[in-house]
């Protein structure tokens, strides 16, 4: 907070800072006695008729009334990293979009519209990272003309949370009724460390240039999807280097564990680490991870990333143990159902 001589409190930020980083502090309650500080950082996303709304780097919104404030200053864009490889929202963004490619895009200005017969929200959704050419409004009815069009429903992934993040593009279409279904976080790590991981099944692990028939059955995700094998499989094999995991189990049929993981120059993504539930806590998971990680560092990546949702706490608490640190979230926004579209 900014405080003065005297220790006084005093907000030194204005309508003019919308699109910064701010640490405010307002007065909840009724009056001085019964009331009680709040603390709010993130970006300031409007500041309109005695209203402000700030953005949190979860994605959340607060809504403050004007007169409640007490504090406030604009704060450095983002906190200083104090683990992991230093990486720009931009940078993670697009290895990320490169590590799951849709079967079908189409480029609008900077955004690209994805598709791939529905199979996953990230590859089928807008990826808005820059000037989509045409206003907004104008920018949104093309994009759910284009998703109407091959019967998806229209998605935008934003990020939030890192310097260069989208926060002000959430907010916008908030304002227009779109709403956000899914939140994942953007974790990012040493790969020499995950490689390092020891584990007795490591000796197991078998790598494939291409997802078989065993490894899809033991995916998750290809046995709750209605999308043909063909989209699934196109989609999995896609990248600049990608390779499959999987530990055998006694019957050789269906993986006890298996993990994908694609190489795009430093950068290494794992994704699709799973493990048979009646196997969970032997050490696969870790396994998987340590070698595909092997395998990356042979490559010449030297850096990790993976992608896990928000409210996977086990998940996120195996990760967190392997050394990585949130970078950034990001947020998949569906448009209302009776919003018009273009014809």
């Amino acid at each position: 907070m900014e405080i003065i001589g005297g220790g006084r409190l005093e907000v030194h930020i204005t309508a003019a800072d919308v699109g910064k980083r701010v640490s405010v502090r307002c007065l909840s309650g009724s009056g001085e006695a019964g009331g009680r500080f709040t603390d709010t950082v993130g970006v300031l996303t409007s500041w309109d008729s005695g209203v402000l709304f700030i953005t949190r780097r979860s994605g959340d919104s607060v809504r403050i009334v004007e007169s409640t404030l007490v504090a406030g200053k604009v704060v450095p864009a983002a906190p200083a990293r104090r683990r992991g490889p230093a990486a720009s929202f931009a940078e993670l963004a697009r290895v990320t979009a490169r590590g799951w490619q849709p079967v079908e895009h189409e480029r609008l200005g900077e955004w690209e519209l994805r598709a791939a017969s529905g199979f996953t929200r990230r590859a089928n959704s807008v990826l808005p990272l820059g000037d989509p050419g045409v206003p907004l409004d104008d920018a949104l009815d093309r994009v759910r003309a284009w998703y109407a069009a091959r019967g998806l429903p229209p998605y935008a992934q934003v990020g939030t949370g890192a310097e260069g993040a989208q926060e002000l593009l959430g907010a916008e279409l908030e304002r227009r009724g779109w709403i956000r279904e899914v939140s994942s976080e953007v974790r990012v790590g040493g790969l020499a460390a995950v490689g390092d991981l020891d584990s007795p099944a490591v000796a197991r692990v078998r790598l494939s240039r291409s997802a078989d028939e065993g490894w899809l059955r033991r995916y998750q995700r290809f046995g709750t999807s209605q999308t043909p094998q063909a989209v699934v499989t196109k989609v999995l094999e896609s990248g600049p280097s990608v390779w499959f995991a999987s530990v055998p189990d006694e019957t050789g049929e269906v993986p006890a564990a298996i993990g994908r993981c694609v190489v795009d120059g430093r950068w290494a993504g794992f994704m699709a680490v799973e493990v048979a539930p009646e196997q969970r806590r032997q050490g696969l998971a870790t396994a998987v991870m340590a070698a595909l990680a092997r395998q990356a560092l042979a490559e010449g990546a030297s850096a990790a990333w993976l992608q896990v949702e928000s409210d996977n706490t086990g998940a996120l608490g195996l990760y967190e143990g392997m050394g990585f640190a949130p970078h950034h979230r990001y947020h998949h926004y569906r448009a209302p159902v009776d919003a018009p579209t273009v014809s």
